[in-house]
C-alpha cells in the first residue's frame, strides 16, 4: 500500500484535528497523551496544508488563461 493511501483526505484529517483539540481543552489527558495528540495533530495539520497548496496550484492553474483573457478585452 502506498504512503499517498494511508493519508486521511482533507474533510477528515480536519475532523481528526477537531476531535484532537476537543481532547486536549478537556485538561484531563496525561502529559504522554498530550504529546501523542500534539504529534498526531502537526501531522494532520501538514496533510491539510499539502491539500490547499495542491487545490491553490489547480486554481492557478484553471485560471491562468481566465486572467490572461481579461487583460487583453480592456
Amino acid at each position: 500500500m502506498s504512503k499517498q493511501s494511508k493519508q486521511p483526505n482533507f474533510e477528515s484529517a480536519m475532523t481528526q484535528l477537531e476531535s484532537l483539540i476537543t481532547q486536549m481543552e478537556q485538561d484531563d489527558l496525561s502529559l504522554d497523551a498530550a504529546l501523542k495528540n500534539f504529534e498526531k495533530g502537526v501531522s494532520l495539520t501538514r496533510v491539510c496544508q499539502s491539500s490547499l497548496n495542491d487545490a491553490e496550484q489547480r486554481i492557478k492553474i484553471l485560471t491562468q488563461g481566465i486572467e490572461e483573457d481579461f487583460l487583453i478585452d480592456e
